[in-house]
């Protein structure tokens, strides 16, 4: 699928969650089981069926941002601009002072599944009440999902390819795996890489209620969220953002970085089945997966966790289950799974990159994350999801499963750096 000549490593993280506002804060919070989710505070709820989402949490844009840049971005964009810090400055990257010709090689490859819908709404309204003399200068900039990887260049001057995949919920791992061969062909020597979501809004909710795909649990917000549990109901709608900071290997060894894990597989697929629903048998599933093994030059048997993409919807985990049962034949109940969307909520375009992070914590301290909530068995989901509490075991490889509205496929492999 790509050129293994240019070997590519994660060398910095950065994690906005609705349980934690840094990867390790993530990480102890996964550790704990802790759920994200909780009455949503942002606007009134009572029209609405589903009244909970997963909110960030004490977030301050002011810590990123001045207050005129801040007004002039959505919601998602601060998000954006704040992870790319975090994954920046984890990688030991100190953007102003890095020669002028190392800025011309770093890449932003940043998306959102949705982009400004705030803006978007608000801006509606502008119209609506004072006609087109109404609308911000900045309606547009602040909408588009592409603007997140043109304000991350901007900000730190990287000035390497720049642009935005949009797959709905498959952003992320999409994004990760651009970023990934752009590398490996040699059109850059590092990269920004990841995605970020701001849809808990009326328009987010009332569009999600319409499709019912959202949990409507909302006397106990904190349980809504149940991958393979028999009484799961729908999803539940998070925010927040996750970038990864990736290089070439060489690039990353020449200025001694410190080197999380190794990216050796990605995979893409497309369901061709229908715009909302998996095919049941998960064939685009099981293709993106299998494509990530072909690539990664590795057996079934060599993967030892799989983040899944586990959303909490009927249809959808019982075919993500299908396609690993053909994928991994017999170690599909050997290795170990989860959905930490049972904590976090379903980021959209946000979700691959923060599972991502995920699936990198794993690695580094064998141990796998949870699928909290569960308490009735669905016989058509019957693999070792980790319920409830953490697993140790030694994790060497892990893949991350992302899946997006209109059958769209992502699965990245990530391996435990060994020179």
């Amino acid at each position: 699928m790509t050129s293994k000549s240019r070997r590519v490593v994660v060398t910095g993280m950065g994690a906005l969650t609705p349980i934690g506002l840094s990867p390790d804060a993530f990480w102890d919070a996964m550790m704990r089981g802790e759920s994200g989710a909780a009455p949503i505070t942002y606007f009134d709820t009572e029209p609405y069926n589903t009244q909970f989402a997963c909110e960030l949490k004490g977030f301050d844009v002011h810590d990123f941002l001045d207050r005129k840049a801040a007004r002039r971005m959505d919601r998602f964009c601060q998000y954006a601009m704040a992870v790319a810090d975090q994954c920046i400055a984890d990688a030991g990257i100190k953007s102003d002072e890095l020669d002028e010709d190392v800025k011309d090689r770093i890449a932003v490859i940043f998306g959102s599944g949705i982009g400004g819908m705030k803006t978007f709404h608000e801006q509606t309204a502008a119209y609506e009440s004072g006609g087109p003399r109404r609308l911000s200068p900045f309606f547009i900039p602040m909408l588009i999902s592409d603007i997140a990887p043109g304000q991350i260049s901007i900000r730190h001057g990287f000035r390497g390819p720049n642009y935005c995949v949009v797959s709905a919920c498959a952003t992320g791992n999409n994004n990760i795996g651009d970023a990934v061969m752009l590398i490996q062909a040699d059109h850059a020597d590092a990269a920004v890489c990841g995605g970020a979501e701001a849809s808990v809004t009326e328009l987010g909710v009332g569009g999600f209620n319409a499709l019912k795909a959202l949990s409507t649990r909302n006397d106990s917000p904190a349980t809504a969220s149940r991958p393979f549990d028999k009484t799961r109901d729908g999803f539940v709608l998070g925010e927040g953002a996750g970038a990864l900071y990736v290089e070439e290997l060489e690039h990353a060894k020449a200025r001694g970085a410190r080197i999380h894990a190794e990216i050796v597989g990605i995979g893409m697929s497309a369901d061709a089945y229908h715009i909302t629903a998996p095919d049941p048998e998960g064939r685009g599933a099981r293709g993106a997966m299998m494509a990530a093994l072909r690539d990664a030059g590795l057996a079934p048997s060599d993967v030892d966790y799989l983040n899944m993409h586990g959303t909490s919807t009927p249809l959808g985990d019982v075919a993500e289950t299908n396609a690993i049962k053909t994928v991994f034949g017999a170690h599909a109940y050997e290795m170990n799974v989860s959905s930490t969307k049972s904590m976090t909520g379903h980021l959209l375009g946000a979700a691959g990159a923060v599972e991502a992070i995920a699936a990198l914590g794993a690695i580094k301290h064998n141990r796998v994350p949870p699928t909290i909530n569960f308490e009735t068995p669905d016989p058509d989901c019957d693999l070792n999801y980790t319920f409830n509490t953490p697993q140790d075991r030694s994790v060497k490889v892990a893949m991350s499963n992302a899946f997006g509205f209109g059958g769209h496929n992502t699965s990245v492999i990530f391996r435990e750096y060994a020179d």
